[in-house]
């Protein structure tokens, strides 16, 4: 059982109930204008929907895995260090993780109708393929061992270093020229209802993130306060905060 839910513990508040309404009506949204209002591409007709997917989660995974950088900034500055930060930045790699997941599954997919296979060493992928086994890694050493304050500071060196891959994977198609388009936005492809539906899922997408992260980083911090104080000090602190 997650200590979270033990004796109706909770890690959710009035705004993040709230939060979650609006993200699952933007997901219906989503899937009402991705589905079946959007009209098809002229060149690759339906499949093109995978648009909407795709892209949000991309921009979503470079989002998180920049938040993750600036958190670990925030806790390894010596005027900011407190590990709400360290959670924030653990928070934010995992819900990243995910949404760099989508978006490898989902290109893949766009991938063999377009280029007629699911995978090729174009850089654009061998890249994000690199970025997502990298906070695969950087998961993997928050989970080392040792006090909340040595996770801290292991983890926060190597987001930094880790999130400089982010610009190197937006960039790529444009230093290397690579098999993998250019950004649709950039190059006018979208237009009408096509564009509407994208900034619908860029918006959902960022909602379900903060949605998630907030869970997730409180998640984080109960179970830092069961680890350092027991079980039932941290359900009551955890009540208070959902009281106050």
């Amino acid at each position: 059982m997650n200590r979270a839910s033990v004796n109706g513990s909770s890690t959710s508040t009035r705004f993040t109930r709230a939060l979650g309404v609006a993200t699952i009506l933007g997901l219906g949204w989503l899937a009402a204008f991705g589905l079946l209002i959007s009209p098809d591409d002229v060149v690759q007709g339906s499949y093109a929907r995978l648009l909407y997917i795709h892209v949000p989660s991309a921009w979503l995974a470079y989002l998180a895995f920049g938040v993750t950088g600036l958190a670990s900034a925030g806790y390894l500055w010596p005027r900011t260090r407190n590990l709400n930060w360290d959670r924030i930045a653990g928070a934010s790699a995992e819900v990243g993780v995910v949404f760099m997941a989508i978006t490898l599954v989902s290109g893949s997919l766009w991938g063999k109708v377009t280029w007629g296979t699911y995978w090729t060493w174009d850089a654009r992928l061998t890249t994000t393929a690199f970025l997502f086994v990298t906070y695969i890694g950087y998961l993997a050493v928050r989970d080392l061992g040792g006090s909340h304050e040595q996770r801290a500071r292991r983890s926060g060196v190597v987001a930094l270093l880790a999130v400089l891959e982010v610009p190197l994977v937006h960039f790529s198609v444009k230093w290397w020229r690579p098999l993998h388009q250019s950004e649709t936005i950039e190059r006018g492809g979208l237009k009408g209802l096509m564009l509407f539906s994208f900034f619908v899922g860029m918006v959902t997408f960022t909602l379900l993130y903060v949605w998630l992260v907030m869970h997730r980083q409180r998640l984080i911090a109960l179970n830092d306060i069961v680890d350092d104080r027991g079980l039932d000090r941290a359900l009551a602190e955890r009540r208070n905060e959902a009281a106050s």
